[in-house]
């Protein structure tokens, strides 16, 4: 019996060792594709926040690191990608997290102008409702269209918040806690440009092969 109980226990060790092998071996053999494919996705997102027509530098080689977690929302570096025309700034798009989201953190890449102007706001990552929350992802609606042009002021800081909480921005039916958590992850990445222009421009701190 007890060499039963051992042959048995051995097949077990075996089986669950190939597991975690063939597991292992996978996530390695597809990690640079998924890599990959994130890079091209964040690059599709990079020409919907700023016009491709509007820059003539390489978004790619002028990236920084920037950290600021009370303003960004998260303790490790966030990348921030400079557009500039004939070495003149035209815009600079730094992703965020919203830590509050319903269902987790929701990432953003969000673009301001010199004159604190939005260009725009796109979701990277989010694990929101499907057909709740992830209507703040362009796939799913075009309410992150609300933030286009928009600028941050001293006289308008009470308008940035939902329709439900006093301000402009729409929520979502039976969803608030979703457009809510986007809007105050995108009021803050705003406030931290605009605030951070001339820093952010000349910072040395190049986030290296993307």
């Amino acid at each position: 019996m007890n060499k039963i109980m051992s042959k048995n226990g051995l097949i077990l060790a075996a089986f669950a060792f190939i597991v975690t092998a063939i597991v292992a071996l996978t996530h390695e053999l597809t990690k640079s594709a998924v890599t990959e494919q994130e890079q091209r996705y964040l690059l599709t997102q990079l020409d919907q926040v700023i016009a491709p027509s509007t820059y003539d530098n390489d978004l790619v080689k002028q990236c920084v690191l920037v950290t600021a977690p009370d303003s960004l929302g998260r303790l490790t570096p966030q990348r921030a990608f400079i557009a500039t025309n004939n070495n003149a700034p035209v815009a600079i798009a730094i992703e965020a997290t919203a830590p509050n989201g319903y269902s987790g953190n929701i990432d953003l890449i969000v673009s301001v102008n010199p004159k604190g102007e939005v260009g725009g706001v796109r979701v990277l990552r989010h694990q929101e409702t499907p057909g709740l929350g992830d209507k703040v992802d362009i796939a799913k609606s075009s309410w992150v269209e609300s933030f286009k042009d928009k600028v941050l002021s001293d006289t308008n800081e009470s308008e940035w918040r939902v329709k439900k909480d006093g301000g402009v921005f729409d929520q979502f039916t039976g969803a608030t806690i979703t457009p809510r958590a986007v809007v105050q992850a995108t009021k803050k990445a705003v406030s931290y440009v605009t605030n951070n222009y001339e820093t952010i421009m000349n910072n040395t701190n190049d986030c290296g092969a993307l």
